[in-house]
């Protein structure tokens, strides 16, 4: 049966092969004879279109000539330079000069042929001139007249067409050199004799009747035609060209080719029909072989795989799923709805689900639904399906697919991951209670300081009895304790990741919440501070507090860092400028710098300087430098350092400008560059 199908179908391919290469045939016929015809057809046009342009090129140098006559003053010098004119012109029959009344007055035909008007008074022919001549003076440039035939003694006659050049100075006319042509001399004279070797070129007047003519005529062969319009101030003459070259033979050589041709596909077609049918055999041990392949993986799959019917009826099943519910495939296979892994008690519920997907108003999820078998020994357990339509070769559906997980050690797996996750948080909150007190106590040690320090300088004044400069310090430590509570605030929401709030502060105002505390340290190391902040920047969009423990930490450190090097004469550099940064053009943000002349940063200590709880000094925490970059990170800024010359370290930071109009002049603090 399989044999007589493919004997079938081979003879259905003979039947669509032989119209295929006969149809094949006869266009490469058609479209051989087609091609050679359009290549001397396009011959033809460029030899028209040279033709044409040489016509032009000559009529243009004999303008030229004519116009030079004029510079000759008297009659025997201007007949002497016209009659050598007509000597070197064959195309130009006679050459007159008349006055600005049109009136000849010298005139000189040309040595190569009788008078042209021996039979035909000159007079006769005064209109196609008067009208040239209007035509040139109106153009104020030579102009042709239209063509006419003037008859000759010998019964002949010959086409003519005028020729008026203007002389004179500006828009007057003096006078006019009027030039005839005999069109078939022009022809003759500007054509080369390649051209009509095998062709005809002849003049027409645009509704196709012929002036004249020269090359050769021949009749009975295919005729080729190429017109080309030259369009002449005061005259259109079409140029026309026939060629009777033959059209392209189809015998012997392109009749040759196709039959080489087709010679070579009838064989290309065998050899195709032989490799078709080796295809075929191949193609079936390769479909045995995948079908072995495809059962072995089946067999080899943990996941089981069931395929249904439109109407529930199971009709595949793989070992890993007759293994997952206990039932063996005959028990499974063929059998009427409810299958017999179902839980009783679900049967109503699956059945309903089956007949809306079976009804087309439930399709299922493609990420998988969860559902419920019962094994054969009783024993429930949740699985997950993920099913697909099962679609034959005929594009047509015939039930679904499914793959079905057994997930039951995936659930007993979350719940542990649950309660380790619980632990965990549990871990975490107190991890997060330890990294509080420990940035607590960092923090705070700067306003209670300062506290300490007012409230030192209190008692001093208190028994020094000056009761003026005790309200100042007392204004200090509520200062600072406010600072402080800030600061517990500002720390407890930063632990907790809460967003916390920004405003928009000029820099100027972030760096004098901290002079206070600057001042004091300064003062005990000698360290002399410079600030440098322009008034006209923009305000930044920052949580105060947090950005003035940055720039604080890093005053600090740097005077440190000074004081411990044992530096001469410590300075230490504060400066805001703008700055722009490639990850974000077009954006405004604000660069803070705080550059020392200390010693700089070891190489070893580099790669640690932000680690938490890395510190080179004997009673530090080693939270401050990883608190300031943390800070400035959720800011959307950048937090890093670099070497200053000639010595000492640059930490610099970014902040993003506020989305706000810039303050007034007088309430925006005043330009800063101040020293103390």
């Amino acid at each position: 049966m399989q044999d007589q199908g493919g004997s079938t179908a081979r003879r259905i391919l003979w039947w669509v092969l032989v119209p295929l290469v006969a149809a094949l045939l006869v266009t490469l016929v058609w479209l051989a004879g087609r091609y050679e015809a359009s290549q001397v057809q396009d011959t033809l046009d460029r030899d028209a279109s040279a033709a044409g342009t040489d016509i032009r090129e000559g009529l243009a140098r004999n303008i030229q000539d004519l116009q030079a006559l004029r510079a000759t003053p008297s009659q025997p010098d201007w007949e002497a330079a016209a009659l050598g004119l007509l000597r070197q012109r064959r195309e130009l029959l006679r050459v007159e000069q008349r006055d600005a009344a049109l009136q000849t007055l010298h005139a000189v035909e040309t040595p190569y042929r009788k008078p042209i008007f021996e039979r035909l008074p000159r007079s006769q022919a005064q209109a196609d001139v008067r009208l040239a001549c209007a035509q040139a003076m109106r153009l104020s440039q030579p102009a042709y007249s239209t063509s006419y035939f003037v008859p000759q003694v010998d019964g002949l006659g010959v086409e003519v067409m005028e020729l008026c050049v203007p002389l004179g100075s500006g828009r007057e006319v003096t006078g006019f050199v009027v030039a005839s042509y005999a069109l078939s001399d022009v022809l003759s004279a500007f054509v080369g004799p390649q051209l009509a070797r095998n062709q005809e070129i002849s003049f027409n007047e645009t509704d196709g009747t012929r002036l004249a003519r020269y090359g050769q005529s021949q009749r009975g062969r295919r005729t080729f035609s190429s017109q080309y319009l030259l369009d002449l101030p005061g005259n259109t003459l079409l140029l026309r060209m026939n060629s009777w070259r033959a059209a392209p033979d189809l015998f012997p050589n392109v009749m040759t080719a196709l039959v080489t041709a087709m010679s070579i596909a009838l064989v290309a077609v065998l050899v195709m029909l032989g490799r078709d049918m080796r295809r075929r055999q191949r193609v079936e041990r390769d479909l045995a072989d995948a079908l072995a392949f495809r059962k072995a993986m089946e067999d080899s799959l943990v996941t089981g795989l069931r395929a249904r019917d439109l109407t529930g009826r199971i009709t595949y099943v793989n070992p890993a799923f007759c293994a997952m519910v206990g039932f063996s495939a005959d028990e499974i296979l063929d059998r009427a709805m409810p299958p017999p892994y179902w839980p009783p008690d679900l049967v109503e519920d699956y059945l309903r689900r089956h007949e809306n997907r079976h009804a087309g108003g439930q399709q299922p999820p493609r990420e998988g639904f969860e559902s419920v078998f019962v094994r054969k020994d009783g024993v429930r357990f949740p699985v997950l399906i993920i099913e697909a339509p099962l679609i034959n070769a005929q594009g047509v559906q015939t039930g679904w697919m499914s793959a079905c997980l057994d997930i039951s050690e995936q659930r007993r797996v979350e719940e542990v991951s649950r309660a380790s996750q619980e632990r965990l948080q549990a871990t975490a909150r107190l991890a997060t209670v330890g990294e509080m007190a420990s940035l607590l106590s960092h923090e705070l040690n700067q306003p209670l300081a300062a506290i300490s320090s007012y409230a030192t300088g209190s008692r001093n004044l208190l028994q020094s009895g000056d009761v003026q400069g005790l309200d100042g310090a007392l204004q200090r430590i509520a200062q600072q304790a406010e600072r402080a509570g800030k600061v517990i605030r500002s720390v407890h929401d930063f632990l907790r990741r809460r967003d916390q709030p920004r405003e928009p502060v000029h820099p100027q105002a972030l760096w004098e919440a901290v002079i206070p505390l600057v001042t004091l340290q300064a003062r005990k190391l000698g360290v002399g501070v410079v600030s440098r902040i322009p008034a006209d920047l923009p305000q930044v969009l920052c949580d105060r507090t947090m950005v003035e423990q940055v720039l604080l930490n890093l005053v600090r450190n740097a005077m440190q860092a000074m004081d411990d090097a044992g530096v001469a004469r410590p300075t230490l550099t504060l400066q805001v400028r703008r700055a722009e940064r490639s990850d974000e053009p077009g954006r405004v943000w604000l660069e803070f710098s705080v550059a020392d002349i200390g010693p700089g940063v070891p190489d070893e200590v580099k790669g640690q300087l932000f680690t938490p709880f890395f510190t080179t000094k004997a009673e530090g925490m080693g939270l401050g430098l990883s608190l300031c970059r943390t800070v400035v990170e959720q800011h959307g800024g950048q937090l890093s350092f670099e070497p200053n010359t000639p010595q000492g370290t640059i930490f610099r930071f970014t902040l993003p400008t506020a989305d706000l109009p810039r303050a007034t002049p007088d309430a925006a603090p005043p330009s800063h560059a101040t020293t103390f």
